[in-house]
């Protein structure tokens, strides 16, 4: 018994809406992140007594491994990510140093005692298009202050009037975060600030001279730290621990320096492949949608003949062969222009290989020697916490003699 006209219309209904809707619809990344509106920055409206200050250091941002199937579908890779993670915190380090809420910013290699507020970041997703960060802020004593993803994406007008330390293309992101650090800070408790710099100190001193300094702070289950007691303000191993301190921050700074370097020297080159990336994804999704809708419909002239040959409701052999055929055709048409994505994405591909971040040997004079640190700046700065541990032990009496020291070597 032959379907009524009404069911064969239905059915031909639901064929067209389940090929059509594989058509159009997109794959996005899916964070639980805060999407990023536009938002300026909250400077400070008068200046923040020094003693209220505190100091904040940005961890080097993490990023998995991309996978050879992540970089191709990412369009990106591996080395655009590494220069990422330094690019990201350099210019987060530039907006809170504008936002005048803060101390010394620093951006540091790896995570170590000798700042108040620190700051550490991944990358979920970063392209010419979308950026996802997930921030996580914890102060001195090891207090969480918040975590949370933000995302935020652009379109072609985030890359007109950009300025090299001041805007990005993602700007409005870094802003957020700023502002929500800044917010935070201005509601903590009375007092909180001066025990945070009191903390900071001691982790620094304990760290150096755990056996005069280890019961000063107590730690909970949680690992967070509250002040036991507090040293004498003539100490004399406090004061030189302190001097040590700011020789350790000054190397940080000079580590900055080749951070600024590095950023300054990327920005031209990634602002350009942001740029064209993001003409690339806008050019390939928009191919895609098109590949779809001519595969989907040539797949539906296709359907639509085959079930007119059988249910004998078509205008003959010949219009139900030239509907196969068309549809045979759109569908090709598809696959061909499936082949220019891959070429669009080959293309930027082909734009992220020239970026790296190698640092060049460092040569320090300290005690009439000059010590050479060799390897990746996380390595170079570990070998200098080892100089400063080696330099308190001298000046203090204890310790190994000088040819025990760091793995530094002495400069020719």
């Amino acid at each position: 018994m032959r379907r009524s006209s009404r069911q064969r219309h239905a059915t031909l209904l639901i064929l067209a809406n389940f090929l059509l809707s594989g058509a159009l619809s997109g794959c996005a990344t899916n964070y639980n992140a805060r999407d990023v509106e536009a938002t300026p920055i909250q400077i400070a409206q008068q200046e923040i007594p020094e003693t209220e200050l505190l100091d904040v250091g940005i961890v080097v941002f993490e990023s998995a491994e991309l996978t050879d199937e992540e970089i191709q579908d990412k369009g990106t890779n591996n080395d655009i990510r590494q220069s990422e993670a330094h690019f990201i915190p350099c210019h987060l380090r530039n907006t809170l140093q504008r936002s005048a809420q803060w101390g010394a910013v620093r951006v540091m290699p790896e995570e170590n005692a000798s700042h108040e507020v620190l700051l550490t970041g991944e990358i979920l997703e970063s392209n010419g298009q979308e950026l996802v960060l997930k921030i996580k802020v914890t102060d001195a004593s090891g207090h969480q202050w918040y975590e949370e993803t933000y995302r935020q994406e652009a379109e072609g007008a985030a890359y007109k009037d950009n300025i090299p330390w001041e805007q990005d293309a993602y700007q409005d992101l870094y802003n957020t975060i700023a502002n929500d650090l800044a917010a935070y800070r201005q509601k903590l408790p009375p007092g909180s600030v001066k025990q945070i710099h009191s903390i900071a100190k001691l982790k620094f001193a304990r760290d150096f001279a755990p056996d005069a300094y280890g019961d000063y702070l107590r730690e909970d289950d949680e690992q967070r730290l509250t002040l036991n007691r507090l040293p004498a303000d003539d100490d004399p191993h406090m004061a030189r621990l302190m001097t040590i301190r700011e020789r350790d921050h000054l190397y940080i700074d000079t580590l900055n320096q080749y951070y600024d370097g590095f950023y300054a020297g990327m920005w031209p080159a990634y602002e350009n492949w942001r740029k064209l990336d993001l003409t690339e994804r806008l050019a390939r999704d928009e191919i895609s949608r098109s590949s779809l809708m001519r595969k989907a419909g040539g797949a539906l002239l296709v359907a639509l003949a085959i079930l007119a040959e059988a249910t004998g409701t078509g205008a003959g052999p010949m219009l139900n062969s030239m509907m196969a055929v068309s549809g045979g055709q759109i569908f090709m048409s598809g696959i061909n222009l499936s082949k220019q994505v891959e070429m669009h994405s080959a293309a930027i591909e082909e734009l992220s290989e020239s970026f790296g971040a190698d640092m060049e040997p460092v040569n320090l004079e300290l005690k009439g020697q000059t010590y050479e640190l060799t390897g990746s700046a996380q390595e170079q700065y570990q070998q200098w916490r080892q100089l400063l541990q080696q330099i308190y032990l001298q000046e203090t009496g204890f310790g190994p003699p000088a040819d025990d020291g760091p793995d530094a070597t002495l400069a020719d």
